[in-house]
């Protein structure tokens, strides 16, 4: 997590997957829809951080946290079928473009881009289908936008399978790629 905070990305704890017992996550909710891939706190979007002493007090107190980024604010995230993001990821490579940051999260890849931000005229922004709330996901079995008022499972988190959530090419410090771009490559 404090790698991510050097980059600027601010990050908060999440509940990790309870390998045994009666429940399969670290939070108090019963039977939770998304077992250690969501933030701790419900005010986790004022929590958000890249404190870097904060976030070490946090993390020892919670060594088994997973690590979660907010979107929207620095970067959002395509979140796309594996097969769908691998195929995606040889073209661009192929074309030698550069893809940006990308995960593997269980079957799914995340591209990482340039955040659409906030508009200036608010009335210019609307939520769509791309627009991914968490709490919603599977409603959305193919593209994902996460963006603003979003959130993603970062490595090098534990999803309920034991699998590591992983950088298939981490953030190097160049500049995310414009997400029109990566959606014409995942588009194809």
């Amino acid at each position: 997590m404090l790698e991510y905070a050097a980059l600027g990305w601010p990050v908060v704890p999440g509940a990790h997957p309870l390998p045994q017992g009666p429940r399969a996550c670290s939070c108090d909710r019963v039977g939770c829809p998304d077992p250690g891939a969501h933030p701790l706190s419900p005010a986790w979007h004022m929590q958000a951080t890249t404190d870097t002493a904060l976030l070490t007090r946090w993390w020892e107190a919670e060594p088994e946290a997973n690590v979660i980024l907010p979107t929207g604010r620095v970067f959002d995230v395509f979140d796309v079928p594996l097969t769908v993001g691998l195929s995606a990821l040889t073209r661009i490579d192929a074309a030698d473009a550069h893809s940006g940051p990308v995960a593997a999260n269980g079957d799914r890849v995340l591209f990482y881009v340039a955040t659409r931000g906030n508009p200036e005229d608010e009335d210019e922004w609307w939520s769509c289908q791309l627009d991914c709330d968490p709490a919603t996901i599977d409603d959305t079995p193919g593209l994902r936008w996460h963006c603003r008022d979003s959130y993603v499972l970062a490595p090098p988190s534990t999803l309920p399978s034991g699998q590591a959530v992983s950088w298939l090419r981490p953030p190097d410090g160049r500049p995310l790629p414009d997400p029109l771009r990566i959606l014409e490559w995942l588009a194809d």
